[in-house]
Formats: C-alpha cells, sequence, structure tokens
C-alpha cells in the first residue's frame, strides 16, 4: 500500500468541493433527511462537513500542535440563517480553496497536530480527500442523484479506513472496533479494477488485531461489485442487497464487521 501524492490529495478536495457544490445548486431540498446519516438534513450534512474542513484549515495554517476547539473557529458553522443554496454554496466554495491554499503551502510534511498516529499535514490531506468523497455519497444519496468517484481515491479511502480501525484497535480500548476478533476473514473484490491498482484485500479478524493486505485471496465471505459500490458498502452507505454489490460465503461475519466498523 503506497500513500497518494500529496497534490492529488489537494486536487481531490477541490474536485469534491466542486461536486458538492453542484448538490447545492441542483435545487436538491435542503431540508431533505440524509438516509445514511439520519440525524441530519441535507443542508446539516453541508455545514458538518464545511466546518470539518474549516476546522482543518486553521490548524494547518496555523501548524497547531495541539487540537483547536471548534467553537474557535471562524464561520465553523456555516453562514447566518437557513434554507439558503447560494449562501452555503459561497460558505463551500470559499472554504475549498482556503482549505487546498494551505495544504498546498504546508506541503506534507509539517508537523501537526494529527491522530490515528500521523502528525503531520499530509494526514490531514488524506483524511479530508475522503471526508468529503463518503460524505458527497451521503449528499447525492440524499438528492437522488448518480455517484461515482476515482478508482485511485476509492481504493485509498478503503485502505484508510482499514489503517484507522487497526490503530484504534490498539489505542482505544473503549472502541466497538476492538470487539471486532473473531474466527474468519472478509475479501474485499472490485470486479471492475485494474491489475494495477489491485483493488482486492483481505482482512484477517482473528487476531487481536486486524491483519490486513491488499490481493486476491480466499476468505470466509467476499464483497463483489464495482470499486465504487465496493467502496459504498464497506463504509455502510450502500446495502449489502443493493444490485450492484454481491455477497458470497458467511454473510453473518460481514454483517458482524459492518456493525461494529462505523466511522
Amino acid at each position: 500500500m503506497t500513500l497518494l501524492a500529496h497534490d492529488r490529495y489537494c486536487d481531490e478536495i477541490a474536485h469534491q468541493v466542486g461536486l458538492l457544490r453542484a448538490v447545492l445548486t441542483s435545487g436538491a431540498d435542503l431540508s431533505a433527511t440524509v438516509p445514511t446519516c439520519p440525524d441530519w438534513s441535507l443542508e446539516q450534512l453541508v455545514r458538518h462537513t464545511g466546518g470539518a474542513l474549516r476546522w482543518v484549515e486553521l490548524m494547518v495554517r496555523t501548524r497547531a500542535q495541539d487540537e483547536i476547539p471548534e467553537e474557535k473557529v471562524p464561520l465553523h458553522g456555516g453562514p447566518d440563517g437557513e434554507g439558503d443554496p447560494a449562501a452555503l454554496d459561497a460558505w463551500l466554495a470559499e472554504t475549498g480553496d482556503m482549505l487546498v491554499g494551505a495544504l498546498r503551502e504546508a506541503g506534507p510534511d509539517t508537523e501537526m497536530w494529527g491522530w490515528a498516529g500521523v502528525h503531520s499535514s499530509g494526514f490531514w490531506a488524506r483524511r479530508m480527500a475522503h471526508e468529503l468523497t463518503i460524505h458527497r455519497a451521503d449528499a447525492t444519496l440524499a438528492a437522488g442523484l448518480p455517484y461515482e468517484v476515482a478508482p485511485d481515491i476509492a481504493a485509498d479511502a478503503i485502505d484508510e479506513w482499514l489503517q484507522i480501525i487497526e490503530w484504534a484497535q490498539r489505542n482505544m480500548p473503549d472502541d466497538p472496533t476492538t470487539d471486532l476478533r473473531r474466527p474468519g476473514s472478509i475479501h474485499l473484490h472490485a470486479t471492475d479494477g485494474s491489475p494495477a491498482l489491485d483493488a482486492e484485500w483481505l482482512i484477517d479478524l482473528s487476531g487481536d488485531v486486524i491483519a490486513w493486505r491488499r490481493g486476491h485471496e480466499k476468505a470466509t465471505v467476499a464483497l463483489r461489485g464495482p470499486l465504487t459500490a465496493v467502496l459504498l458498502g464497506f463504509y455502510r452507505r450502500l446495502p449489502l442487497d443493493s444490485d450492484e454489490l454481491e455477497v458470497l460465503g458467511e454473510r453473518e461475519l460481514l454483517e458482524f464487521w459492518l456493525e461494529r466498523a462505523s466511522f
């Protein structure tokens, strides 16, 4: 597993912000409930996502050595008033430009506060690229719009998620991920992945901490489908019964994983 280039993450943040803005300006109902985040409306989802970008921008720009409280982030909650897609769009556009500018200036190796065992600006470029990738999926589902993501980003988002779970198991004894130990293994298989991308994964649940690697191997259960669908299924954004996905083997083990491995 190799990280993508820092500029690739920055480019993707800008791209994903643009696509999320397109949802806002599509005429979608801002008050609609987000099916995959049912506690939020579409507007609340966008405000949450943009607020996270603003929070990271301030930390990267100031080279923060400690976590900055969200209440200290200017315009963290978005523009005043509700139900105004133009105001939300302008706020999100400015937010994306600010974050990408701060990350490009910092480069990948600036030391700063972070989590998951990585304390660098590069961690935040990757984290925000995937934060946007998944929350844009939430937004497009709420708006009834089609969703697609670049193969390298989708594959890296799966890698990152597995790394976060592994880190949580080692460092967060009260996290639900510590209850993932169970005999068996999971295979993720992107049916449209190119050989160069190697978009297949084997996840072994039998140890105290998950062991995972890229590659084609037999497992207790397999989740198959196009890479975007596998990504969304693995992040619990697409039901396992979707026409785009196929589950082979012991489905119960995959459901056991999805129930406990939640972000």
